[in-house]
């Protein structure tokens, strides 16, 4: 997501869900009961997540999978964490196991989940590190980083660092990491016919 400009804290997830704003310019994740207030998506970031809204959405309808992708969603990986991701593709024979949904747009289980997109602006240890992790435990099949800017450290993308799309797919209850980068076709396990080169979806095009 995007720069972090505030920060309170509650006790559970319960209380964070209950005091979330229905009415905000901004989205509100909570880190390990820190609530973190994070600008909505703006320019290229907001571009390429909206592109790869878009093209998910043809490829759902091509495949007839039974998936769908909501505006907005909240991903309860704790009871003290809670993350809203850029992207994320959604079971449609799983929702009905969701006892949160309806109510509050929140997922709990991690097979109702496909596939879940953050794209990397200023707090990229978030997703290359804490959300990774946590993904990882909830059993979320795929998970892809887009970072069109090339910041997450070195250790993640190498050296000398460049924009990196990284697709991490569950194998045996750990993520397998993919890096793509350039007019690399991206892989994917979820959506095994896509098209997409990592210039198309950085360029949004």
């Amino acid at each position: 997501m995007t720069q972090v400009l505030y920060r309170t804290s509650f006790s559970d997830f319960d209380e964070f869900i209950n005091w979330y704003p229905e009415q905000s310019e901004y989205h509100y994740e909570l880190h390990n009961g820190v609530v973190t207030q994070m600008p909505k998506p703006r320019g290229q970031h907001s571009q390429i997540a909206g592109f790869l809204m878009a093209e998910l959405s043809l490829e759902i309808r091509h495949s007839g999978s039974p998936y769908f992708i909501p505006k907005e969603c909240i991903v309860k990986t704790d009871n003290l964490s809670g993350y809203e991701p850029d992207v994320i593709v959604v079971s449609r024979d799983f929702i009905q196991n969701e006892p949160r949904w309806e109510k509050e747009s929140t997922l709990i289980n991690g097979q109702s989940i496909k596939l879940v997109i953050e794209v990397v602006s200023s707090n990229w240890s978030d997703d290359y590190a804490l959300k990774l992790d946590a993904y990882e435990i909830m059993g979320i099949k795929e998970y892809w980083i887009v970072d069109y800017l090339g910041l997450g450290g070195r250790k993640f993308i190498g050296y000398p660092k460049q924009p990196t799309f990284t697709v991490n797919i569950l194998e045996n209850g750990e993520y397998k990491s993919t890096q793509f980068k350039d007019k690399q076709l991206i892989q994917s396990s979820i959506f095994p016919e896509l098209k997409l080169t990592v210039e198309q979806i950085f360029l949004a095009e």
